[in-house]
């Protein structure tokens, strides 16, 4: 077995050679080789004991600052692969500590530390909610209906249905079922001089009017006149066909005049249906102003523009009509569940329909009490 010496007796063999006792002999009494005792001389040549404790000491103490370097070039990688922001959330943490342990040699206990995170934290793992998962289900039975909802409406709707939840819990399970919709993409290089528009004191005060081109799945073209009221936001009027005059326009007024009244004026852009003669004569003969939007400017007649589009997402661009009597029904069935069931943001999320039910009933207790009095 290869003994092993301190750095005192080391000192103390150098010592008696250097007085005069051969080197083999050394060797020969303490038994150690040649080449030990020479690189001990290199090494020690010279010291006294307490340098060679001092040395020592200094050793350790190197050894001890590599070993702090090693650690903080460590932490700094790691610090480098995980923290691109700083991450504020216990989750945000997790995934921190997750990626300094794939990518890096830092242990877990280390990864911990440097991000604030408790392991007991990191280790934990949720217990599920049978009520939360039951209402995330229902959620998603309403977007898959409903796809272009966010989920302040899908809350309208829950709520409807006697779910009282608050809405903090309604965005955090509509966002962990990934049900989040995609925002529009925005037309680029397009200059729109933008006008405010005046929101309407009272129902049938402005009507907006509006076509919408759509395909059959034989290929031939129709079109859609869209009628919006203005302040109950309600659908006046939905008419598909493949063609649509003038007079046509006229005669759809004159119908939906006979349940709802006449409007004080009707918004339209320039196409040649609204600046006919036929709509012209009549809007003179019935008291109904026309206002013409400025050619190029849809965002002078933004109500129905907003209208149309999620009509167009919710009803045209999810059925392929095979002929114009089933687009006929199916654009009748997307106005009726417009106006009676889809809570609309701009009336404090309720129906166009419950809307206008309130103002018919203010209008008429106000009526009451003028009459009282």
């Amino acid at each position: 077995m290869k003994k092993r010496f301190t750095d005192e007796q080391i000192i103390g063999f150098l010592k008696q050679a250097d007085g005069g006792v051969p080197v083999r002999e050394l060797c020969r009494q303490h038994g150690f080789s040649d080449a030990s005792f020479y690189t001990w001389r290199a090494k020690f040549g010279g010291m006294t004991v307490p340098d060679a404790k001092r040395l020592r000491d200094l050793e350790a103490e190197n050894n001890q600052l590599k070993k702090l370097l090693a650690e903080s070039l460590l932490d700094t990688e790691a610090l480098k692969v995980a923290l691109g922001r700083k991450p504020l959330t216990s989750q945000a943490k997790r995934e921190a500590v997750t990626a300094m342990l794939e990518q890096t040699g830092i242990s877990q206990r280390r990864a911990c530390l440097l991000v604030k995170l408790s392991r007991t934290v990191l280790n934990y793992a949720p217990k599920g909610q049978p009520e939360n998962e039951q209402l995330q289900s229902r959620m998603v039975e309403l977007a898959s209906e409903r796809r272009r909802f966010g989920y302040r409406r899908i809350h309208a709707l829950l709520r409807r249905e006697g779910i009282e939840v608050n809405h903090k819990r309604i965005f955090r399970l509509y966002q962990a079922a990934g049900l989040t919709v995609a925002r529009r993409k925005k037309r680029c290089n397009v200059a729109v001089e933008r006008e405010p528009l005046a929101l309407p004191s009272r129902p049938n005060e402005i009507w907006s009017m509006d076509f919408i081109s759509d395909a059959l799945a034989n290929g031939r073209r129709i079109k859609v006149l869209t009628i919006v009221d203005d302040f109950t936001k309600e659908s006046v009027d939905l008419v598909a066909e493949h063609g649509i005059s003038g007079q046509y326009v006229v005669r759809v007024l004159e119908r939906a005049a006979q349940f709802r009244g006449l409007p004080l004026a009707i918004r339209t852009d320039q196409g040649p249906e609204f600046t006919s003669k036929a709509l012209d004569q009549w809007a003179y003969q019935n008291g109904v102003q026309l206002k013409l939007i400025e050619a190029g400017k849809p965002t002078q007649n933004a109500y129905i523009e907003s209208f149309n589009g999620r009509f167009r997402d919710e009803c045209l661009n999810d059925h392929w009509f095979t002929s114009l009597a089933e687009a006929r029904i199916r654009i009748s069935a997307w106005r009726r569940d417009y106006n009676e069931h889809r809570p609309h943001s701009a009336l404090n999320y309720q129906t166009p329909a419950e809307f206008a039910a309130r103002c018919r009933m203010q209008k008429e207790m106000n009526g009451c009490e003028r009459e009282s009095s």
